[in-house]
């Protein structure tokens, strides 16, 4: 089980024994995920717990994932989605996509997900290009570290306003903290938290949940 390096692991257990309901499905997906080299990728199962419970608390039904490894939390999201629900994935990877794609026709959701195969920002160009901005109600973002502010500009133009952005690993393992660490992926974390924190265009809330997640709804 992931071990959330915020709380004790006597309490961590806890919390998912009370509160935890990932569907075997989903159970599933993350033990095949869990096999990889890249598994720390994965999201922690009550992390894709909260991912659903905001979108179908704001009742979102297009919505948008930066980043979808194998799929773990593309299946959460598609699985709360209504049934005319829309989830535009981005990856570049398509081997890891071909895990995710068996577990989303298993789970009945296929219908609701439009894989973007390729680089995410030219993807997400291409999406204002052909007149999506400012309609996605919610849009999570976990993909390559050194980008993410420039996800984060071109999420804010395709989100609708009151809609939620979602932004994972906004702590880096407590690394954001750390002057002595000045690589590329953290300096790029560091960046991004001071602009949101600067942002007059959203609301913000930074939890010290799982790796850091940021919430972003931008003003009405």
């Amino acid at each position: 089980m992931f071990k959330n390096w915020l709380i004790d692991q006597d309490i961590y257990n806890y919390v998912l024994t009370v509160s935890l309901h990932e569907q075997e499905i989903l159970c599933q997906l993350r033990e095949e995920t869990k096999k990889l080299k890249e598994s720390a990728m994965l999201i922690p199962p009550e992390e894709g717990q909260l991912i659903a419970l905001l979108i179908q608390l704001i009742g979102a039904k297009k919505t948008l994932e930066i980043g979808v490894f194998t799929g773990y939390s593309t299946l959460w999201t598609a699985l709360a989605l209504p049934q005319d629900g829309c989830l535009i994935a981005c990856e570049r990877n398509e081997q890891w996509t071909t895990i995710g794609k068996r577990y989303w026709e298993k789970a009945g959701v296929n219908h609701k997900i439009d894989l973007r195969l390729g680089e995410a920002l030219q993807t997400l160009e291409n999406l204002l290009e052909n007149s999506h901005a400012e309609t996605f109600d919610f849009i999570f973002i976990d993909a390559d570290k050194e980008n993410e502010l420039e996800y984060y500009k071109k999420a804010l133009q395709l989100l609708r306003p009151g809609g939620l952005i979602v932004i994972d690993n906004t702590l880096w393992s407590g690394l954001v903290i750390n002057p002595t660490v000045q690589d590329p992926e953290t300096t790029a974390i560091r960046m991004l938290n001071q602009k949101l924190y600067s942002d007059d265009r959203i609301q913000l809330s930074l939890l010290t949940f799982a790796d850091g997640l940021t919430l972003v709804r931008k003003k009405l």
